[in-house]
């Protein structure tokens, strides 16, 4: 039977098909049967989350860059938004920190990196500033129905339609509601965005003091996460770019991770995934160390901004239907392994799972298109990141950057491979940065001087890491090339992969110092952006209101004529991408070459598959562009399929 909003609602026997046939390259070893002990239970403690996750906003604003949003909590979570802060660029926190010390007119010291674990400390002082600001901003909109109520008003008018909070607050005013009941209900119903904070788990550089090597506690991410533990901050860390089995190993040392006597998390984890077998791996694993896993955010390989880490094409409607399918088996198996972890720590062990969050993003650019991750898939947030960058209340986007990119269509945002991390990075052509980049190639003097060497990760040339972008490997590489004897066709082609590297752990902090006119002395002016494709179909910047809207469908900030759907677009991101790789590969192809693109290719027909069944169900809402994604999603598959037969007939 149909949802009321038009979204169609599966039995088991269709979820089991979905399952079974679309997903079928990776099937379950241990089914969750219906007739498993707590099966019921599971099911209704998920219903019962669902609902209470749902109270304020239906979506929040992820991570971008390094620096666009280091402070996008201070703006907008005393407005009950949720939000990111990047722990990269301790440098640029202090900086930032002395920025709203000196608003807000209180001491500031900077803190030496001469200090012993200074970059833990950095991250501690700034998170707990942070939270001061936003607990003093929340605050001081309660206490706004005193005077004007403006502030509360727009907490208020901000809500989705239909929300709890909203009807009961406007209904208080016919009850002829006291003061003193109106401020009770306020204080009951209403509550702030999380802060939460993000760790790139890769970006975990060895450190040294007077050229001797720190214990790995000093790492990189590992200060950081000593950073954030050790702060007043009641909200999630989110560890994106994979497992890093020795960090997560850290979390252990923190109370703050484990449940209290009440089964309270002060601290709470989020793992960033792309798959459901990724999920299960890494929940699994911290609920071994007695850690719970709050959150899977599950995003699209391709259709996101920043690092793009493309997925052997799995989509994201199919990852996301097989995460629906199996959420009770997920929470009930980790749940057993973090109970038996609990016990024999001799900590205190909550009798039932504690809640966990399923939420996506990486393309979402409409309302229609937010409903249906929220009802379909069950999601209790959707994450809109890049169409952010147009909003100012928001993000520290300097002018120049935020007029290319209310400018930029779709060839304009690119899938590069400027990252030093060797992964292909969604960025925007003429940024700032990649032309500081060209006028010091084109001076013979490749690379960055690279201050900061949050990426010095490479030892192909030294005992102590180095970073691919960097002045001193350039040079060393080239050096290198210059010794091959190559002809000028290959020599070029090596040179410009090579030169291509950019300092992004820099140029993704810089905009924040400009927009807050920071000194820039040390990072120079230019400025490196990470939008995904979905931001070429906004063109103009608007206000936090305005985009809020937009998300809820109470406007329409994009031509939804000429846009595509979020899933035809990853789509057709996903068979170019394969396409690139099939004409990349030296010819003619391996049989392991073959085997790979044949699969890759079968992924991306079983999910073509998966949307033309899903798609055709739909009701009267998208009845009008039906036709068309059905029609895009058979042309996709008939490329797919042209596609099969030019790689099998170049097999070596």
């Amino acid at each position: 039977m149909p949802l009321a909003n038009g979204f169609p609602s599966f039995d088991g026997t269709r979820r089991v098909h979905f399952l079974n046939f679309k997903l079928r390259h990776r099937p379950i070893k241990k089914p969750f049967h219906p007739q498993r002990k707590n099966y019921y239970i599971v099911h209704a403690y998920i219903r019962k989350t669902l609902s209470e996750a749902k109270k304020t906003h239906t979506f929040h604003i992820p991570v971008m860059g390094i620096g666009f949003t280091i402070d996008t909590p201070a703006k907008v979570a005393h407005y009950g938004i949720s939000s990111v802060i990047s722990l990269v660029d301790d440098i640029l926190i202090d900086k930032m920190r002395g920025f709203y010390s000196k608003q807000l007119n209180i001491p500031f010291r900077p803190i030496s990196e001469k200090e012993e674990d200074h970059r833990a400390k950095r991250i501690t002082a700034y998170l707990n500033l942070i939270d001061m600001i936003v607990h003093d901003k929340f605050a001081k909109l309660k206490h706004s129905i005193e005077e004007t109520g403006e502030e509360l008003h727009k907490y208020i008018d901000m809500l989705p339609d239909g929300s709890a909070i909203a009807q009961h607050f406007h209904r208080l005013p016919e009850k002829g509601t006291l003061k003193e009941e109106l401020r009770e209900w306020i204080h009951t119903h209403l509550q702030p965005g999380s802060i939460d904070v993000n760790i790139m788990t890769k970006l975990d550089k060895e450190n040294y003091r007077n050229d001797e090597k720190l214990p790995a506690t000093f790492n990189d991410a590992h200060a950081a996460l000593r950073g954030y533990a050790q702060s007043t901050l009641r909200s999630s860390i989110v560890f994106s770019a994979g497992m890093n089995p020795r960090l997560y190993g850290y979390a252990e040392a923190f109370d703050d991770f484990y449940p209290d006597e009440q089964g309270n998390l002060k601290k709470k984890i989020t793992l960033k995934v792309s798959d459901y077998r990724s999920a299960l791996i890494q929940g699994k694993f911290l609920a071994k160390k007695g850690l719970w896993v709050s959150e899977y955010r599950i995003e699209s390989g391709l259709n996101c901004g920043g690092h793009a880490f493309a997925t052997d094409g799995y989509l994201l409607g199919p990852i996301l239907e097989e995460f629906k399918i199996n959420r009770a088996s997920l929470i009930q198996t980790t749940y057993e392994l973090f109970a038996g972890a609990l016990k024999n720590k001799n900590r205190p062990c909550p009798p039932s799972p504690l809640p966990v969050r399923v939420t996506a993003q990486g393309g979402v650019g409409t309302a229609e298109e937010h409903q249906l991750l929220l009802e379909h898939y069950e999601l209790d947030s959707v994450g809109w990141g890049s169409p952010f960058l147009l909003v100012q209340e928001v993000t520290n986007v300097d002018p120049h950057t935020l007029e290319l990119l209310c400018n930029a269509r779709e060839d304009d945002i690119y899938l590069s491979n400027i990252s030093p991390l060797g992964v292909p990075f969604n960025t925007l052509k003429n940024n700032t940065k990649d032309i500081e980049k060209q006028e010091s190639i084109d001076k013979g003097h490749p690379g960055s001087s690279c201050p900061k060497k949050y990426v010095s990760l490479n030892t192909e040339f030294t005992d102590r890491p180095i970073c691919l972008a960097s002045r001193e490997y350039q040079h060393l590489k080239i050096k290198q090339l210059d010794e091959q004897n190559l002809s000028v066709e290959e020599y070029k082609k090596e040179f410009d992969a090579i030169t291509e590297k950019s300092c992004i752990c820099v140029g993704l902090g810089t905009a924040a110092l400009l927009v807050n006119d920071a000194s820039t002395r040390v990072e120079g002016p230019g400025v490196s952006i990470c939008p995904g494709p979905n931001l070429a179909y906004f063109d103009k910047a608007v206000s936090l209101k305005e985009m809020v809207d937009h998300i809820y469908g109470r406007t329409s900030l994009v031509n939804e004529e000429t846009r595509p759907h979020m899933f035809l677009k990853e789509l057709r991101l996903y068979v170019d991408y394969i396409r690139q790789r099939i004409d990349e590969a030296p010819k003619p192809l391996s049989e392991k070459q073959l085997k790979y693109f044949q699969s890759f290719q079968q992924n991306l027909q079983d999910g073509i598959g998966y949307y033309q069944d899903l798609f055709s169900e739909l009701e009267t809402r998208l009845a009008v562009k039906r036709e068309n994604i059905l029609r895009g999603l058979e042309e996709m598959r008939d490329e797919l399929c042209r596609m099969s037969l030019e790689t099998s007939v170049t097999v070596l």
